[in-house]
């Protein structure tokens, strides 16, 4: 599964009553995750809310988002590189995009419902994941269903860290390109474009974190933007705050757990 699993996380936090909004980042990946704790609402406007389904795929996501625990939060989920998560199913990925989808709607309500109750009775998080190993290992499509050229470019954004033009990794092969966002969308879920906005966005957040934060400029300049304008811009896009606010925002809190332990 290492080919298609980018990860397993857990995360348990004691209940808290006052406990803050957090913002959730786009981070180019899938995750099947389950809710083992108290309910999650996500905020779908300033005051409005949905609760989020306790077994559930998260798409790409293209923009932050508010989640809130309303209560004791204990979580497990699987995390899958790009491409990894078409692999397990037959609709296109892009219809999975920047929503929660409930398991039952993926792989049936007597699938889902042994899955879950499996999950929820595991001993510890080793079990779990070795739950999730067999049950991925028995969806797995009889067939090839990556393109090498999706792969391949995902791999070369990987690598370079989002810093690298979709044309310089096709060689400027115009109608190359247009197969391949065609593919990115059924295959990934958004555009090689965003994917690689995505990427590069991560590896400025680690800079961040890691205490690399230096002069704005200098950032800029490691990560091959065109100019200090354009990485503002599009850290705003995807976090919703500038980079000088980031490190000082409560509600990314989670977020920066996440991504500096990544």
């Amino acid at each position: 599964m290492s080919v298609f699993v980018k990860c397993y996380w857990t995360l348990e936090v004691a209940a808290d009553e006052h406990a803050p909004k957090q913002r959730v980042l786009p981070d180019g990946c899938i995750e099947l995750f389950f809710i083992l704790g108290d309910d999650i609402k996500r905020f779908v406007s300033t005051d409005e809310f949905i609760i989020q389904p306790r077994e559930m795929v998260l798409g790409q996501i293209t923009e932050p988002y508010f989640i809130q625990p309303v209560g004791y939060v204990n979580s497990f989920a699987v995390s899958f590189y790009p491409y990894g998560f078409t692999n397990f199913v037959s609709l296109p990925i892009n219809q999975l995009a920047n929503k929660e989808t409930p398991l039952n709607a993926l792989f049936g309500e007597e699938v889902a419902a042994h899955l879950s109750q499996k999950i929820i009775n595991a001993a510890d998080t080793h079990q779990r994941i070795q739950i999730m190993e067999d049950f991925l290992t028995a969806r797995m499509q009889s067939q090839a269903t990556i393109d090498q050229v999706v792969r391949s470019t995902v791999n070369a954004l990987l690598l370079k860290k989002g810093s690298i033009s979709i044309s310089a990794i096709l060689d400027v092969d115009l109608s190359k390109r247009r197969q391949l966002e065609r593919k990115f969308l059924k295959q990934i879920g958004i555009s090689p474009k965003q994917l690689g906005k995505v990427i590069r966005l991560q590896a400025v957040l680690k800079m961040l974190l890691s205490g690399q934060e230096g002069h704005l400029t200098n950032i800029a300049y490691e990560r091959e933007y065109h100019d200090q304008a354009h990485f503002i811009k599009d850290f705003r896009e995807f976090t919703g705050v500038s980079p000088k606010c980031f490190l000082n925002d409560g509600t990314m809190a989670l977020s920066s757990l996440l991504y500096s332990g990544d």
